[in-house]
């Protein structure tokens, strides 16, 4: 009985070890996808390279249960995404469930130079703009004012308070399109949301 356990498991081995053979260029190829993934869960580059080691290692082990036909890619996916539930899992069982990482981003202060340096940018380009415009423009966009209110102190129907919106908001956009832009900062960064 050990003598038939044993050649069963000498046979799967040289299955195993031919599978794995045959599918190693189609493991590879998928490593930068799994790597890619594995940072989007752990956000940490180290932590991501772990986990996707941990998962080739257990795909390769496990190779014997992945059933010809299927993708493979989906199969390393789960076992990637498994490894890193159970690692969550037993870092909260141990009580490690925030990572000195996460903690020290939390705990800094970005500079507000830049901010302050947009919204100079964004004031200058306001004050650039026809008034017809910047009566407009300033009420909707910064305090929120609906757009029928503003119509009737304007004494202007509701489309042309649209169409001054409109047109207000494509100057300030070209308005601050031309201003240098902050050091550090690309033009397209600094554009505001209109």
């Amino acid at each position: 009985m050990a003598l038939t356990a044993a050649r069963d498991s000498s046979t799967r081995h040289r299955q195993n070890k031919s599978k794995v053979e045959r599918f190693a260029p189609e493991i590879a190829a998928l490593l930068p996808r799994l790597r890619h993934y594995a940072l989007h869960l752990t956000h940490n580059a180290a932590a991501a390279d772990d986990l996707v080691q941990e998962t080739v290692v257990r795909g390769i082990e496990n190779i014997h249960l992945w059933r010809q036909g299927t993708d493979l890619r989906a199969w390393l996916f789960t076992i990637l995404h498994n490894q890193h539930v159970s690692d969550i899992r037993r870092a909260v069982r141990n009580g490690a469930m925030i990572e000195r990482n996460y903690a020290q981003a939390s705990l800094t202060c970005l500079p507000r130079q830049i901010a302050w340096l947009e919204v100079r940018d964004l004031e200058r380009a306001l004050a650039r703009l026809p008034a017809e415009q910047r009566s407009v423009v300033v009420p909707i966009g910064l305090d929120g004012e609906r757009y029928e209110t503003i119509a009737a102190r304007l004494g202007v129907p509701v489309g042309t308070v649209r169409s001054r919106l409109s047109r207000g908001r494509n100057r300030l956009r070209k308005l601050i399109e031309s201003a240098p832009a902050p050091p550090g900062r690309s033009q397209s960064r600094s554009r505001p949301a209109a």
